[in-house]
């Protein structure tokens, strides 16, 4: 989970945020038995062993799991899959069977820690765990995206910032764009550079309609670059609480994003979504309607959460769970 994206930014955030409010906060050190602590909390699937020997010596267990694909599953699928998972929790297993299941760990945890409510809604109604072991935080925002001040809007073209990969539809949007005839930078680097999918991405940049940066030396040179876009664009097949996003409406952009729970959530009517389904006339109508309206449109005003808020609430969380 600290590989270079969203769960190694709010890991490491979160870890200084609670340093600074006075809690001691470090990485599990899986090979030193005399390690010590009160609490703790792995951010990913954790595996129900780790769960019992940390519970073995004294130690409660948070659990934060990014529901990211299984969340925004349609309705029909998440009925069907509470339909075939609480009949099984309720009867005996194999232990190798119920051992590879992984969302027995999330009856085992101490406290289940999500982001959003939707994530909370899932976790009661498919794997019916129960209302008092799951908690909402959200997530935060560093202070240079807090305190990035208002919009510039001097560039001619709209943004998109993430990784160059399949699930966030980087060449999906680039062809797009192509055909709408509508600017869009991408920022970000290839999550394979010799992957098929970074080469096709590739071949599509011609600095007019798609253009591209690989690096950018660090957030505020991010948040320069979002104050200086029409808009900020978002076509990912699946998402969680997307920190680019709430990066860019800190900045001052109106967003055009995947029509989802999160986005729903988080934004509700403030933002503009592309159509269901996978239309391609409706992803053009819809992305040339974006660009024309960015002049006038308002960027979201919601809640933003500094990751010391995150912190303080983490930490009243876990003041619960030690109770």
């Amino acid at each position: 989970m600290l590989a270079r994206g969203g769960a190694q930014v709010q890991i490491e955030y979160t870890m200084k945020a609670l340093a600074h409010i006075g809690v001691e906060a470090d990485h599990l050190q899986w090979w030193n038995s005399q390690q010590t602590g009160d609490i703790l909390h792995q951010v990913g699937l954790i595996p129900q062993h780790l769960i019992r020997l940390a519970q073995a010596n004294g130690w409660r267990v948070a659990n934060t799991v990014l529901f990211t694909e299984t969340c925004n599953r349609s309705r029909w699928s998440l009925l069907l899959r509470a339909f075939l998972i609480r009949p099984t929790l309720s009867i005996p297993l194999p232990f190798a069977l119920r051992a590879s299941l992984h969302w027995q760990t999330y009856h085992l945890t101490d406290q289940m820690i999500v982001g959003l409510q939707a994530e909370r809604d899932l976790l009661l109604d498919v794997y019916g765990v129960a209302p008092e072991k799951v908690s909402v935080v959200p997530l935060g925002l560093s202070e240079t995206f807090l305190n990035a001040g208002p919009p510039l809007r001097t560039e001619e073209h709209l943004i998109c910032t993430g990784r160059i990969i399949e699930s966030k539809n980087s060449v999906e949007l680039a062809q797009l764009a192509l055909v709408a005839k509508v600017p869009i930078l991408f920022v970000g680097k290839a999550a394979d550079p010799s992957g098929q999918y970074w080469h096709k991405f590739r071949s599509l940049i011609d600095g007019k309609y798609v253009k591209y940066r690989d690096y950018v030396a660090g957030e505020s040179a991010v948040a320069e670059l979002l104050r200086q876009a029409r808009g900020y664009v978002l076509m990912s097949q699946y998402e969680n609480w997307c920190l680019a996003a709430h990066e860019a409406a800190a900045c001052g952009l109106p967003l055009l994003l995947p029509d989802q729970r999160w986005s729903r959530e988080r934004f509700g009517n403030q933002a503009l979504y592309w159509p269901r389904g996978r239309n391609k006339a409706a992803g053009i109508a819809a992305l040339q309607s974006f660009w024309e309206q960015c002049p006038k449109l308002p960027p979201p005003k919601i809640q933003f959460f500094s990751w010391i808020d995150v912190a303080e609430q983490l930490r009243d969380v876990y003041s619960r769970i030690l109770r």
